[in-house]
């Protein structure tokens, strides 16, 4: 029997546009991109992401399934403890972008805000 891809990454035989859907659904929640946002200044278990992520340690966890399922993050075991870790530094990269895109439109936003206050004399 042939072997089951383990990220969605792997199938070979899905469209690169399917491929990259996933990759973003994999970074729509919040939670999710917090933790990422920790994991690439270095490898954290659940109870050292907990207090920096927000949520529960057992929602969390699904969370962390989520990108583990992506690709986006390594797991390994120390002793009884699960340690995660961004897969590639390009996650931090990516993150870095999404953010630099983020600024451009909400300034962007900001200064139509500005024009339109400007237009109907609001100060």
């Amino acid at each position: 029997m042939p072997s089951r891809p383990t990220t969605p990454f792997e199938d070979a035989n899905r469209p690169l546009n399917e491929i990259k859907a996933d990759l973003f659904k994999a970074l729509a929640h919040p939670a999710r991109v917090r933790a990422l946002e920790v994991l690439v200044d270095g490898e954290r278990s659940v109870g050292e992401l907990q207090p920096l992520v927000g949520i529960e340690s057992s929602h969390l966890s699904q969370q962390l399934a989520v990108l583990r399922r992506a690709g986006l993050v390594t797991t390994r075991r120390e002793g009884s403890t699960v340690v995660y870790a961004a897969r590639d530094p390009l996650v931090g990269e990516l993150l870095a972008v999404a953010k630099q895109l983020l600024r451009v439109t909400l300034t962007q936003t900001r200064d139509l805000l500005e024009d339109l206050d400007a237009e109907i004399g609001v100060r």
